[in-house]
């Protein structure tokens, strides 16, 4: 694996927690939407990683088949909505989204899961950007090696 293959990784790795937070972020702004675009509750969205292979090639085939580590890091396959969590029912007459029987649906986002994520995503992202530093120095201590 070269040094450049590293600072791909390390990158990718960044780019998919960034995506994780702002996520999550959405998640936890949407906390109190009762009503979006479509008529119905904010439902709570959640990222899918996989991992990154090196390409379809033979040889990526082939390392593969003898079981050789053929990842090059992390990608965001998807994001779908929580639809397992149930919404939050709340008994409010008096709110405009109210049903016929006086109760509300709120979203299935939790503040204290998602916080919990967010710190997960930010340590990641703090971990990868250190990853990324040392592979840097690294290079700069090879190239400064070289070069006497």
């Amino acid at each position: 694996m070269s040094i450049f293959n590293s600072f791909d990784i390390n990158a990718s790795g960044l780019t998919a927690q960034r995506y994780r937070m702002d996520v999550v972020s959405e998640n936890l702004a949407n906390v109190n939407t009762t009503r979006t675009a479509d008529g119905t509750p904010y439902r709570r969205k959640v990222v899918v990683f996989e991992e990154r292979t090196g390409g379809a090639s033979f040889a990526d085939a082939l390392h593969k088949a003898k079981g050789s580590y053929t990842g090059q890091g992390v990608k965001v396959t998807g994001t779908y909505n929580d639809m397992e969590t149930d919404l939050v029912k709340a008994y409010e007459p008096d709110h405009p989204d109210a049903d016929e029987d006086g109760y509300v649906y709120y979203p299935n986002v939790n503040v204290i899961t998602e916080m919990t994520d967010l710190i997960d995503a930010s340590r990641s992202y703090e971990a990868n950007a250190t990853a990324f530093n040392t592979s840097k120095t690294m290079a700069v201590k090879g190239l400064e090696m070289a070069s006497n």
